[in-house]
């Protein structure tokens, strides 16, 4: 008769899920991490614009083309946190950057994007990314944590890495509205009812200290908006004139009551559509 631990050992076996197989990572430049289960799907087409319609944002682009260049040389780059202003185009100068360095030769560099909400499994893809040939751009978009959020401390696993360290081929690029990942209300918070208010405090806002890039976006001033939109007009071949431009792009920045990249795009998408010409959006 089958001992019973033998049994139970058996079904325990049945039930635990398939060790997780690494993709062709020569199938794609992009990934998407997913979990439940585990998986890296491919992006076949990553959503993205040229980075020379990025205007206003030269000294972060700089930087951050030249971080990605040496991380895809296999010298030593830096984390990178890209902070500041909505739709100022923080995430599109991410994917633009991995594009433009690409187009350079290095085609083993691929990009990987994780959502905030599954950090506490980073260690899992870590794992599986430390194994490959190819490098990564680790990407986490619109980077924040609130109140009683642990999820900060499984980032400290991509951006200490442990005892193992990180992956000598995954650099971490994350964006986010706030410099410190955190409302300012939650600071104040921890300083007045922690019971050593400083130490309290430390832990999380020193989060963003380990980014040893900081690059910060700022809200546009109207000449740049309105530039920004003329360059969407001349790369896509759209011919209007300056003061009809003018008139309704302030317009729409008006209704919108905001001014940004963002609505700069929004606002060409309109006038594509109403010209009818095709964009990818």
């Amino acid at each position: 008769m089958t001992d019973p631990m033998e049994r139970i050992a058996a079904a325990l076996e049945r039930m635990a899920p398939a060790p997780l197989q690494a993709p062709d990572f020569g199938a794609a430049e992009a990934f998407v991490w997913h979990v439940e289960p585990d998986r890296l799907a491919p992006v076949e087409t990553v959503n993205r614009v040229d980075m020379s319609l990025l205007l206003g944002i030269d000294r972060a682009r700089d930087t951050l083309l030249e971080n990605t260049r040496h991380f895809a040389l296999g010298l030593p780059a830096n984390n990178a946190l890209l902070w500041g202003a909505r739709g100022m185009g923080k995430s599109s100068l991410v994917k633009a950057v991995h594009a433009a360095v690409r187009d350079e030769g290095h085609d083993a560099l691929k990009i990987v994007e994780l959502q905030r909400e599954d950090l506490p499994s980073v260690g899992r893809l870590l794992s599986l990314l430390r194994k490959s040939q190819a490098r990564f751009l680790l990407f986490c978009d619109d980077l924040s944590f609130g109140h009683d959020d642990q999820h900060y401390k499984s980032l400290k696993a991509v951006l200490d890495g442990g005892i193992e360290g990180r992956p000598e081929n995954v650099v971490f690029y994350a964006t986010s509205n706030r410099r410190h990942l955190m409302p300012r209300d939650m600071i104040e918070n921890e300083r007045s009812s922690a019971i050593n208010p400083s130490e309290a405090v430390e832990e999380k806002v020193s989060l963003s200290d380990r980014f040893g890039l900081w690059l910060g976006f700022h809200a546009c001033d109207q000449d740049r908006y309105l530039a920004m939109i003329r360059g969407y007009c001349d790369a896509h071949g759209i011919e209007i004139d300056d003061d009809t431009l003018r008139t309704e792009a302030i317009e729409w920045q008006a209704t919108r009551g905001a001014r940004s990249g963002r609505v700069a795009w929004q606002y060409f998408t309109d006038l594509a559509g109403r010209r009818g010409v095709p964009v990818a959006t």
